[in-house]
Protein backbone atom coordinates (compact mmCIF):
# COMPACT_ATOMS: atom_id res chain seq x y z
CA UNK A 1 0.00 0.00 0.00
CA UNK A 2 1.35 3.64 -1.24
CA UNK A 3 1.69 6.02 1.82
CA UNK A 4 -0.35 9.47 1.46
CA UNK A 5 3.10 12.13 1.89
CA UNK A 6 1.93 15.33 3.73
CA UNK A 7 2.11 18.65 2.19
CA UNK A 8 5.39 19.33 4.62
CA UNK A 9 7.41 16.21 2.80
CA UNK A 10 6.05 17.28 -0.12
CA UNK A 11 7.85 20.61 0.20
CA UNK A 12 10.89 19.37 1.69
CA UNK A 13 11.27 17.37 -1.56
CA UNK A 14 10.56 19.62 -3.83
CA UNK A 15 13.32 22.30 -2.07
CA UNK A 16 15.89 19.46 -1.75
CA UNK A 17 15.50 18.79 -5.66
CA UNK A 18 15.88 22.48 -6.32
CA UNK A 19 19.17 22.59 -4.48
CA UNK A 20 22.49 21.43 -5.57
CA UNK A 21 23.32 18.28 -3.92
CA UNK A 22 26.34 19.74 -2.76
CA UNK A 23 24.10 22.29 -0.83
CA UNK A 24 22.50 19.24 1.21
CA UNK A 25 25.81 18.70 2.84
CA UNK A 26 27.20 22.26 3.19
CA UNK A 27 29.81 23.39 3.89
CA UNK A 28 31.79 21.04 1.66
CA UNK A 29 34.88 23.51 1.01
CA UNK A 30 36.14 26.95 2.15
CA UNK A 31 33.70 29.40 2.65
CA UNK A 32 34.66 33.17 1.93
CA UNK A 33 33.51 35.93 4.11
CA UNK A 34 34.04 38.74 2.08
CA UNK A 35 34.98 42.09 4.56
CA UNK A 36 34.95 45.45 2.22
CA UNK A 37 36.84 47.53 5.05
CA UNK A 38 40.93 46.75 5.03
CA UNK A 39 42.49 44.87 7.60
CA UNK A 40 42.67 46.45 11.02
CA UNK A 41 39.27 47.83 11.34
CA UNK A 42 36.32 46.68 13.60
CA UNK A 43 34.52 45.07 10.77
CA UNK A 44 37.41 43.38 10.05
CA UNK A 45 38.31 42.33 13.58
CA UNK A 46 34.75 40.93 14.58
CA UNK A 47 34.77 38.85 11.16
CA UNK A 48 38.00 36.30 12.03
CA UNK A 49 36.88 36.11 15.16
CA UNK A 50 33.31 34.94 14.30
CA UNK A 51 35.31 32.75 10.92
CA UNK A 52 37.41 30.91 13.39
CA UNK A 53 34.47 30.19 15.33
CA UNK A 54 32.35 29.44 12.23
CA UNK A 55 35.23 26.96 10.80
CA UNK A 56 35.13 24.55 14.92
CA UNK A 57 31.81 24.21 14.29
CA UNK A 58 30.93 23.87 10.93
CA UNK A 59 34.35 21.42 10.13
CA UNK A 60 35.39 23.84 6.79
CA UNK A 61 37.17 26.58 6.68
CA UNK A 62 35.73 30.29 6.80
CA UNK A 63 38.58 33.18 5.72
CA UNK A 64 38.14 36.50 5.58
CA UNK A 65 38.80 38.27 2.76
CA UNK A 66 39.44 42.06 2.38
CA UNK A 67 38.13 44.02 -0.78
CA UNK A 68 38.43 47.65 0.34
CA UNK A 69 38.12 50.58 -1.44
CA UNK A 70 35.32 53.94 -2.22
CA UNK A 71 34.09 54.44 1.06
CA UNK A 72 32.98 49.82 1.09
CA UNK A 73 31.48 49.94 -2.66
CA UNK A 74 34.31 47.68 -4.29
CA UNK A 75 33.70 44.90 -1.59
CA UNK A 76 30.12 45.67 -2.10
CA UNK A 77 29.84 45.26 -5.68
CA UNK A 78 32.23 42.11 -5.92
CA UNK A 79 30.03 40.14 -3.33
CA UNK A 80 26.80 41.92 -5.11
CA UNK A 81 28.64 39.66 -8.24
CA UNK A 82 29.10 35.99 -6.44
CA UNK A 83 27.07 32.92 -7.08
CA UNK A 84 24.40 32.20 -4.73
CA UNK A 85 25.76 28.97 -3.53
CA UNK A 86 26.69 29.45 0.13
CA UNK A 87 30.42 29.92 -0.50
CA UNK A 88 30.42 33.38 -0.72
CA UNK A 89 29.24 35.80 2.26
CA UNK A 90 29.64 39.52 3.34
CA UNK A 91 29.94 40.95 6.51
CA UNK A 92 29.86 44.27 6.92
CA UNK A 93 29.04 47.40 9.50
CA UNK A 94 27.65 51.03 9.55
CA UNK A 95 28.34 52.85 6.22
CA UNK A 96 26.35 54.53 3.45
CA UNK A 97 29.03 55.22 1.30
CA UNK A 98 27.26 53.69 -1.65
CA UNK A 99 24.11 56.24 -1.00
CA UNK A 100 26.65 59.20 -1.45
CA UNK A 101 28.26 58.12 -4.61
CA UNK A 102 25.30 56.81 -6.10
CA UNK A 103 26.13 53.52 -6.82
CA UNK A 104 24.38 50.88 -8.50
CA UNK A 105 24.41 48.62 -5.16
CA UNK A 106 23.24 49.24 -1.32
CA UNK A 107 22.43 47.13 1.36
CA UNK A 108 18.47 46.83 1.05
CA UNK A 109 18.08 46.28 -2.76
CA UNK A 110 21.39 44.14 -3.80
CA UNK A 111 21.74 41.72 -0.63
CA UNK A 112 19.97 39.28 1.72
CA UNK A 113 20.71 39.93 5.29
CA UNK A 114 20.95 37.10 6.48
CA UNK A 115 21.91 38.11 10.60
CA UNK A 116 22.76 40.68 13.09
CA UNK A 117 26.21 40.19 14.49
CA UNK A 118 26.54 42.50 17.41
CA UNK A 119 26.50 45.76 17.88
CA UNK A 120 29.45 48.36 19.48
CA UNK A 121 29.42 52.28 20.43
CA UNK A 122 31.53 54.59 18.66
CA UNK A 123 34.00 56.66 20.52
CA UNK A 124 35.46 60.32 20.25
CA UNK A 125 39.48 59.93 20.57
CA UNK A 126 41.96 62.73 20.08
CA UNK A 127 45.74 62.36 18.99
CA UNK A 128 47.13 63.28 22.89
CA UNK A 129 48.72 66.16 21.86
CA UNK A 130 46.03 67.69 20.62
CA UNK A 131 45.18 69.88 23.09
CA UNK A 132 41.09 69.16 24.44
CA UNK A 133 40.24 66.46 27.08
CA UNK A 134 36.41 66.69 26.96
CA UNK A 135 33.63 67.35 24.10
CA UNK A 136 32.87 71.19 25.02
CA UNK A 137 36.61 71.72 24.66
CA UNK A 138 36.92 70.07 21.37
CA UNK A 139 33.59 72.26 19.90
CA UNK A 140 35.14 75.29 21.18
CA UNK A 141 38.63 74.74 19.44
CA UNK A 142 36.91 74.18 16.33
CA UNK A 143 34.76 76.83 16.70
CA UNK A 144 38.32 79.11 17.18
CA UNK A 145 39.35 77.03 13.99
CA UNK A 146 36.85 76.56 11.76
CA UNK A 147 37.63 73.94 8.93
CA UNK A 148 41.42 73.61 10.39
CA UNK A 149 40.81 70.02 12.65
CA UNK A 150 41.25 67.10 10.26
CA UNK A 151 39.58 64.36 11.28
CA UNK A 152 39.90 60.57 9.60
CA UNK A 153 37.38 57.96 8.73
CA UNK A 154 37.63 54.13 6.92
CA UNK A 155 36.44 55.71 3.94
CA UNK A 156 33.33 57.76 2.60
CA UNK A 157 29.88 57.18 3.84
CA UNK A 158 32.27 54.47 6.76
CA UNK A 159 30.89 55.01 10.49
CA UNK A 160 33.35 56.97 11.10
CA UNK A 161 32.51 59.70 8.46
CA UNK A 162 28.60 59.32 9.34
CA UNK A 163 29.14 59.63 12.67
CA UNK A 164 31.60 62.82 12.70
CA UNK A 165 29.38 64.61 10.02
CA UNK A 166 25.80 64.08 12.28
CA UNK A 167 28.40 65.19 15.42
CA UNK A 168 29.72 68.73 13.43
CA UNK A 169 25.49 68.91 12.14
CA UNK A 170 24.66 69.18 16.10
CA UNK A 171 27.78 70.53 17.39
CA UNK A 172 27.64 73.50 14.57
CA UNK A 173 31.26 73.32 13.62
CA UNK A 174 33.50 72.58 10.63
CA UNK A 175 36.27 70.35 10.35
CA UNK A 176 38.60 68.38 7.21
CA UNK A 177 37.45 65.12 6.26
CA UNK A 178 40.59 62.75 5.53
CA UNK A 179 38.83 59.36 4.14
CA UNK A 180 41.25 55.92 4.22
CA UNK A 181 40.32 52.62 2.55
CA UNK A 182 39.89 51.34 6.03
CA UNK A 183 39.26 51.78 9.59
CA UNK A 184 42.80 49.92 10.58
CA UNK A 185 45.05 52.44 8.19
CA UNK A 186 42.14 55.68 9.41
CA UNK A 187 43.83 55.21 13.15
CA UNK A 188 46.92 54.72 12.49
CA UNK A 189 46.82 58.42 11.08
CA UNK A 190 45.44 59.89 14.22
CA UNK A 191 48.09 57.73 16.45
CA UNK A 192 50.74 59.26 14.29
CA UNK A 193 48.95 62.91 14.54
CA UNK A 194 48.67 63.45 10.60
CA UNK A 195 45.16 64.05 11.96
CA UNK A 196 43.66 65.09 14.96
CA UNK A 197 40.59 63.25 15.68
CA UNK A 198 37.95 60.75 14.88
CA UNK A 199 34.86 59.25 16.43
CA UNK A 200 35.26 55.28 15.66
CA UNK A 201 34.41 52.64 16.24
CA UNK A 202 34.77 50.78 20.20
CA UNK A 203 36.57 47.96 18.66
CA UNK A 204 38.65 50.26 16.18
CA UNK A 205 40.02 52.68 18.67
CA UNK A 206 40.01 50.64 21.90
CA UNK A 207 43.29 48.64 22.00
CA UNK A 208 44.88 51.81 21.30
CA UNK A 209 43.30 54.12 24.08
CA UNK A 210 44.45 51.32 26.14
CA UNK A 211 48.11 51.91 24.94
CA UNK A 212 47.59 55.40 25.57
CA UNK A 213 47.97 55.93 21.92
CA UNK A 214 44.35 57.84 21.64
CA UNK A 215 43.13 59.88 24.41
CA UNK A 216 39.67 59.10 24.71
CA UNK A 217 37.30 61.80 25.54
CA UNK A 218 33.92 61.14 24.95
CA UNK A 219 31.67 57.52 23.99
CA UNK A 220 28.64 58.00 21.59
CA UNK A 221 26.52 55.04 22.77
CA UNK A 222 23.48 55.93 24.78
CA UNK A 223 24.60 55.11 28.09
CA UNK A 224 28.45 54.71 29.61
CA UNK A 225 30.16 51.94 28.04
CA UNK A 226 31.32 49.46 30.92
CA UNK A 227 34.96 49.06 28.46
CA UNK A 228 35.36 52.65 29.33
CA UNK A 229 33.29 53.25 32.31
CA UNK A 230 34.68 56.73 33.38
CA UNK A 231 34.25 58.64 29.66
CA UNK A 232 30.67 60.40 29.45
CA UNK A 233 28.88 60.00 26.64
CA UNK A 234 28.98 62.76 23.80
CA UNK A 235 25.18 63.45 24.66
CA UNK A 236 25.94 64.30 28.45
CA UNK A 237 29.08 66.51 27.54
CA UNK A 238 28.57 69.12 25.29
CA UNK A 239 26.17 67.78 21.94
CA UNK A 240 22.92 66.61 23.90
CA UNK A 241 20.54 64.20 21.54
CA UNK A 242 23.99 62.98 20.02
CA UNK A 243 23.61 58.94 19.47
CA UNK A 244 25.43 56.57 17.45
CA UNK A 245 26.16 52.87 17.40
CA UNK A 246 27.81 50.65 14.76
CA UNK A 247 26.37 47.40 14.10
CA UNK A 248 27.72 44.42 12.00
CA UNK A 249 25.84 41.96 10.11
CA UNK A 250 25.91 39.11 7.91
CA UNK A 251 24.53 39.46 4.19
CA UNK A 252 24.65 37.34 0.97
CA UNK A 253 24.26 37.48 -2.64
CA UNK A 254 20.08 37.58 -3.58
CA UNK A 255 20.26 34.60 -5.38
CA UNK A 256 21.00 32.18 -2.34
CA UNK A 257 18.11 29.73 -1.26
CA UNK A 258 16.14 29.26 1.76
CA UNK A 259 17.65 26.91 3.29
CA UNK A 260 21.23 27.56 3.16
CA UNK A 261 20.24 31.39 4.62
CA UNK A 262 19.34 29.29 7.65
CA UNK A 263 21.49 27.30 8.00
CA UNK A 264 24.14 30.19 7.95
CA UNK A 265 21.86 31.85 10.48
CA UNK A 266 21.75 29.15 12.96
CA UNK A 267 25.36 28.73 12.84
CA UNK A 268 26.02 32.38 13.69
CA UNK A 269 23.82 32.81 16.11
CA UNK A 270 24.60 29.13 17.98
CA UNK A 271 28.36 30.65 17.76
CA UNK A 272 27.05 34.11 19.64
CA UNK A 273 26.09 32.37 22.58
CA UNK A 274 29.28 30.64 23.11
CA UNK A 275 31.10 32.08 26.29
CA UNK A 276 34.61 32.49 24.46
CA UNK A 277 32.95 34.42 21.40
CA UNK A 278 30.59 36.76 23.85
CA UNK A 279 34.37 37.19 26.11
CA UNK A 280 36.23 37.83 23.22
CA UNK A 281 33.59 40.36 21.60
CA UNK A 282 33.17 41.85 25.00
CA UNK A 283 37.19 42.80 24.59
CA UNK A 284 36.57 44.35 21.48
CA UNK A 285 33.75 46.48 23.29
CA UNK A 286 30.87 44.91 21.09
CA UNK A 287 27.86 43.02 22.25
CA UNK A 288 26.56 40.02 20.41
CA UNK A 289 22.87 41.02 18.70
CA UNK A 290 20.36 38.64 17.92
CA UNK A 291 17.59 39.31 15.48
CA UNK A 292 15.56 37.01 12.90
CA UNK A 293 16.64 37.47 9.41
CA UNK A 294 13.30 38.94 8.90
CA UNK A 295 13.98 41.78 11.89
CA UNK A 296 17.43 42.42 10.44
CA UNK A 297 16.14 43.25 7.04
CA UNK A 298 13.61 45.55 8.23
CA UNK A 299 16.17 47.05 10.77
CA UNK A 300 18.71 47.39 7.60
CA UNK A 301 15.63 49.20 5.38
CA UNK A 302 15.01 51.81 8.60
CA UNK A 303 19.24 52.86 9.40
CA UNK A 304 19.38 53.08 5.35
CA UNK A 305 16.65 55.40 5.48
CA UNK A 306 17.82 57.34 8.80
CA UNK A 307 21.61 58.09 7.28
CA UNK A 308 19.93 58.93 3.70
CA UNK A 309 18.28 61.77 5.75
CA UNK A 310 21.72 62.79 7.65
CA UNK A 311 23.64 62.76 4.32
CA UNK A 312 20.43 65.22 2.48
CA UNK A 313 20.46 67.44 5.73
CA UNK A 314 24.51 67.74 6.18
CA UNK A 315 24.65 67.72 1.89
CA UNK A 316 27.41 65.27 1.92
CA UNK A 317 29.39 64.80 -1.28
CA UNK A 318 31.46 62.22 -2.71
CA UNK A 319 34.98 63.25 -3.10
Amino acid sequence: MHKVLSAGVVLGLVIAAALPQSALAWPEKTVRIIVPWAPGGSTDILARILGIELSRRLKQNFIVENRAGAGSIVGLQFAAQQPGDGYTFMMTSTGYGFLINKANVDLVNSFTSVSMIGVADSALVVNPHLPVNSVKELVTLARKRPGELLYSSSGIGGFPHMNTELFMLMAGIKMIHVPFKGGGPAIVDTVAGNTQLQIGSLPTVLNHVRAKRLKAIAVGGPTRNPALPELPTISESGVPGYESQIWFGMFAPKSLPQPLITAMYNAINEALVNPEIIKRFDEQGTAPQKMTTAQFAKYMESEQEKWAKVIRVANIKGE
